[in-house]
């Protein structure tokens, strides 16, 4: 029996996917479940629709993303530290004095949880960050500590 998924079901697929199930798994659960409907003609062509109406989103996305990156990437975000005599700074800097930065110096607002900094910040100089935008699209920003 064929049917088309509503929702994702472990070990079977995603959502809008078109499965081959047994009979008593697919009349028995998936569809009382509402976890999948039959794939008759007609519900066939609405997940086609649905998949193509999915893919234009997604192209969208992924084009306004592409501007974000080249945003981020233009030139290095400056972020001010207070520093010691020796040159080091007091504490580190975090992925919160980054995402604060792109905001103010970018335009952009992002999750501190997708940036990720590679190296350890205890001094001035410049440093790199990778933030992660989801679905294997991530960028490297560079970064500058200054003394405040």
């Amino acid at each position: 029996m064929q049917v088309i998924l509503i929702q994702d079901v472990n070990n079977l697929g995603g959502a809008n996917e078109l499965v081959t199930v047994k009979n008593g798994y697919g009349r028995n659960f998936l569809i009382p479940s509402k976890l999948a409907i039959e794939a008759s003609p007609s519900n066939l062509k609405q997940r086609e629709e649905k998949v193509k109406q999915q893919a234009k989103k997604e192209a969208k996305l992924l084009a306004e993303l592409n501007i974000v990156i080249a945003a981020l990437t233009s030139g290095p975000l400056k972020i001010g530290a207070k520093t010691g005599t020796t040159g080091k700074i007091f504490g580190s800097v975090t992925s919160v004095q980054i995402a604060r930065a792109i905001k103010e110096q970018k335009g952009y607002e992002i999750d501190r949880r997708r940036i990720t900094i590679l190296d350890e910040v205890k001094e001035l100089g410049t440093f790199k960050a990778k933030i992660d935008f989801g679905n294997g699209n991530e960028t490297e920003v560079e970064f500058e500590v200054t003394a405040e």
